[in-house]
């Protein structure tokens, strides 16, 4: 298990590095005002990827059960019915697309924010839009050969490909962007993309899985009922996860001109690879969950999600530390000229609540997908989204983007204490016991590295991105120190043999 998850930390370091490089060469390629269109467009085009109905989970459930039960034949069955079933609604997505299009062109065309645009960077952004439409309707079968990886726990092939394909984005970005700097280029790069790794996934995927074929099948209601029954819920938890962290730019494009939702996203960006780090433990964990639920086997799933909350905690401890002191400083020297100040302030307000709800979605909810209970996750997350959708638009106007920002941060931490308590209950452990163990060292270890952190810098003052990557080494250094001597010093499920400073460090 520790292997998988590190296979994902290591796919999670590389999505960072090209997250760091490809950001800011796409802002001075295109600018902030059409990179804020980017941003708009990803957003109106996200909703669609609710139409896949959770189904690459509902996938990943049931075929990783059915390997546990050493069924191939249901699990081909289950996979092809899957197939079958993003095909279908692919093709659904497609049709919908065309009214999100024209709903689109009529509200650019109407809004006076979006006039300065002017007729050429108007008609590539729509183009742009058209690209995008087509890369999320065919993105429901092309993302379906991930599923069976998760579900034999093939984490480290999967992750080569993936990586394969982050370097092929990354130099495709930078080459044909050089050439042609438009929105029109960065949406073909990202289908092209997708469409490389689904051919070699799919063609890896037969030689390591040669038991589990993934071809269309007749849909037959037996086989679909089972996996819709429980994507439904799987469904409403990527609609909350899209309302929560994707639909903000929408609610600042409504609002504000293009170029706001670009300053919104400096600030909430930095999370996207943050929050992979942690949901690179849940991808593993909710296949385990559902092996041994299938096997009656409860104490390791306790287990698992005990030692795993800790290790999350002290994850998020240890950036966020860091982000909350040095964040806006970070930002400055990563974007350059582009950056706004207000964008460090969003960052700040929104990793407050992110050290609560980041280790509840990266291991409690897995666990609950696993263990089957969907429902609760699933109608949880989506009232959290539709909480961060009506209070960004009821603070947007008193408060402007930290109203945004206010309007996602409440939601994450109200969800946070909500389901924490039921994954709790769920494997019988008490949710202060939780709370003591997974939380109290780890972040006391944070709190004393990040006081450091904050007189170091008040005494230097970084500003240049060399200094600020040397203190964040410095930081984590001393941070991981402390975690070893306060956080992990004693703990029985980790059995770490610590020298004598150190046990005494944490005495």
């Amino acid at each position: 298990m520790l292997r998988s998850i590190s296979s994902n930390w290591s796919l999670n370091a590389l999505q960072i590095l090209v997250f760091m490089v490809l950001t800011p060469f796409a802002v001075d390629a295109l600018g902030r005002e059409d990179y804020g269109v980017w941003e708009v467009l990803v957003a109106a085009a996200g909703p669609l990827q609710l139409l896949a109905l959770g189904l690459p989970m509902a996938t990943v459930r049931a075929v990783s059960s059915a390997v546990a039960a050493q069924d191939p034949d249901e699990a081909s069955r289950a996979a092809g019915t899957s197939l079958s079933l993003t095909l279908i609604l692919g093709a659904c997505a497609a049709l919908i697309g065309l009214a999100v299009r024209a709903t689109f062109a009529a509200y650019i065309a109407s809004e006076p924010e979006w006039s300065g645009l002017g007729a050429a960077r108007v008609a590539d952004a729509k183009f742009a839009l058209d690209v995008l439409l087509a890369n999320v309707a065919a993105g429901f079968a092309l993302a379906l050969p991930y599923a069976l990886y998760d579900a034999h726990q093939d984490f480290v092939a999967r992750n080569l490909i993936r990586g394969a394909g982050l370097i092929v984005k990354l130099g495709a970005t930078i080459g044909f962007l050089t050439l042609r700097a438009d929105l029109t280029t960065l949406a073909f790069v990202q289908i092209g993309v997708a469409a490389l790794e689904f051919a070699v996934a799919l063609t890896v995927s037969r030689v390591r899985h040669p038991g589990v074929s993934l071809r269309p099948r007749a849909v037959r209601w037996t086989e679909a009922r089972s996996l819709l029954s429980f994507s439904v819920f799987a469904f409403l938890l990527n609609m909350g996860a899209l309302l929560a962290f994707r639909i903000d730019a929408l609610v600042i494009g409504a609002h504000r001109p293009p170029a706001e939702a670009a300053v919104y996203g400096f600030g909430n960006k930095i999370f996207d690879p943050f929050i992979q780090v942690l949901l690179g433990i849940g991808m593993v964990l909710m296949p385990m969950a559902a092996a041994a639920a299938r096997r009656n086997d409860l104490d390791a799933v306790r287990e698992a999600f005990l030692r795993w909350s800790k290790i999350a905690v002290t994850i998020v401890a240890l950036v966020g530390g860091y982000l909350m002191v040095l964040g806006p400083e970070f930002l400055a020297a990563w974007i350059g000229d582009e950056y706004s100040p207000r964008s460090g302030d969003l960052l700040r307000i929104l990793m407050l609540s992110f050290f609560l709800f980041l280790p509840v979605r990266g291991v409690a909810l897995p666990v609950l997908m696993g263990l089957g209970r969907a429902k609760a996750p699933g109608l949880g997350l989506l009232a959290m989204g539709f909480a961060n959708l009506g209070l960004s638009v009821a603070l947007i106007g008193p408060y402007g983007l930290v109203g945004v920002a206010l309007g996602t941060a409440i939601p994450n931490v109200v969800f946070s204490i909500v389901f924490a308590r039921t994954a709790c209950v769920a494997l019988d452990v008490g949710p202060l016991h939780w709370l003591g163990y997974a939380f109290v060292r780890p972040l006391a270890a944070a709190l004393v590295a990040s006081a450091v952190l904050w007189g170091a810098a008040e005494w230097l003052e970084p500003t240049s991105f060399p200094v600020l990557v040397g203190a964040g080494v410095c930081y984590t250094a001393l941070f991981g120190v402390l975690a070893l001597a306060i956080a992990f010093r004693g703990d029985a499920r980790f059995n770490l043999s610590l020298p004598g400073p150190l046990r005494r460090l944490g005495a």
